[in-house]
């Protein structure tokens, strides 16, 4: 599993976590980049630490809408949330995900931070969080 940290160009940290189990404490405030899918269990998850906004993979959304769950209940908690297509970072590689993307669902808190669908991720955080 990686977990790696992008603070010097950004005015909150970014945490890159291949699974959203390593989330910690020390993750609030931060912009979490999880390869985890977007599902019931990826929110209880998440829903434990205040952080700024996560991103999960979409996992395909699924029956029932199950690889993007996370997203009302994140929604509930008062935490921006949104996932990544499947078909534009694989699942369980937070680099791919950062690196390449795109932007497939959204809560209503994200799409109030100006997060978009249909935009790269890193692409969206460069122009919502970078230090000028």
């Amino acid at each position: 599993m990686s977990r790696k940290h992008i603070t010097e160009l950004y005015k909150i940290p970014v945490t890159l976590l291949d699974s959203i189990t390593e989330i910690r404490p020390s993750d609030t405030e931060s912009i979490i980049i999880s390869a985890s899918h977007g599902g019931i269990s990826s929110g209880g998850y998440a829903s434990n630490i205040r952080s700024a906004i996560v991103f999960f993979n979409d996992a395909g959304v699924g029956k029932d809408g199950a690889g993007i769950a996370a997203l009302e209940i994140l929604q509930d908690y008062n935490i921006a949330a949104g996932t990544t297509d499947f078909m534009s970072a694989r699942i369980g590689d937070s680099i791919d995900v950062w690196e390449n993307g795109i932007i497939s669902h959204l809560n209503l808190l994200a799409e109030k931070a100006g997060f978009q669908v249909g935009i790269s991720l890193q692409q969206q955080i460069e122009e919502l969080f970078k230090i000028n």
